[in-house]
């Protein structure tokens, strides 16, 4: 009988698993839709559609995070299916299927590792974002400089104009992935089979969390709208990717977006330690 329930427990666990997967891999190619900047040579900054992803990943464990990822990465190549029209021979194309979809979203699938090596699910997500969002950063330069060059990206000093482009919105995906996992690290307990919200205690300042969530927002919004002033810059009339056009940048609605949400970000900051503190004080 309790070999039974064993092997009941564990069809059950392995049904759930496929079908949070499956839930989770559409949710991340929805997510992947809504673009919040679209680049003009491929790329973009998403709603956090990584974060399905490393949330599996979190659960699952590496293996079947890696597992899932792939499953991911296939789909968004038949999504991209027009980019291999112009590779200029069959290995230009092997080379952006690998590159470009298999393995800079295989990547996504080793955020999982960080749940054993740091102490909360907000640091382990965050973590992951960070390190998993700059290996597919890795894996689009590599593919810029090389698959890309002459096409998209000049031959000459492929390299810096690869690592230049793919910053534009990486560097964005990166800070707004993050936040996202932290924001909804807050909310959503993952470590459970059974996931489940995360009710605020009594003890926590539900004032301290809001001013520290509505700071982290404002820092993303204003990177997102920096990268929108700057993006129409980086390409040229005739349609190709042209670095120089940074230094066309009117850079002052630049500077004054970052300056304001850094200075959003820091006070709120300031504001939700002071209220933390106070709230221990009480006590």
């Amino acid at each position: 009988m309790k070999e039974k329930e064993k092997n009941s427990m564990s069809t059950k666990n392995k049904v759930l698993m496929l079908t949070e997967s499956a839930v989770m891999i559409a949710f991340a190619t929805v997510l992947s839709i809504v673009k919040i900047v679209d680049m003009p040579y491929g790329g973009s900054v998403t709603a956090c559609s990584m974060l399905p992803l490393l949330i599996i990943a979190y659960r699952y464990g590496t293996r079947w995070g890696l597992l899932t990822s792939f499953t991911y990465g296939v789909i968004q190549m038949f999504l991209g299916m027009d980019n291999l029209s112009y590779a200029t021979s069959f290995w230009a194309a092997i080379a952006i299927i690998l590159l470009d979809y298999f393995v800079a979203f295989v990547v996504l699938g080793l955020g999982g590792i960080f749940r054993k090596i740091t102490k909360t699910q907000g640091q382990a997500l965050c973590v992951a974002s960070v390190v998993t969002g700059f290996l597919r950063y890795l894996c689009h330069t590599i593919s810029g400089c090389t698959v890309w060059a002459g096409m998209a990206l000049p031959t000459k000093d492929a390299l810096i104009y690869s690592l230049s482009y793919n910053l534009t919105y990486m560097l964005p995906e990166i800070i707004v992935l993050a936040t996202g996992a932290v924001l909804v690290s807050r909310l959503l307990d993952f470590s459970q089979t059974d996931i489940k919200r995360i009710v605020v205690r009594k003890t926590t300042s539900v004032a301290a969390v809001v001013l520290s969530a509505v700071a982290d927002v404002a820092l993303v919004v204003s990177v997102i709208v920096s990268v929108v002033f700057i993006a129409p810059y980086l390409q040229a009339e005739d349609g190709t990717f042209i670095l120089k056009g940074i230094l066309l940048v009117n850079w002052t609605p630049v500077l004054i977006a970052l300056g304001c949400g850094v200075i959003v970000f820091a006070v709120l900051f300031v504001i939700s330690n002071v209220v933390k503190k106070n709230q221990t004080v009480k006590k």
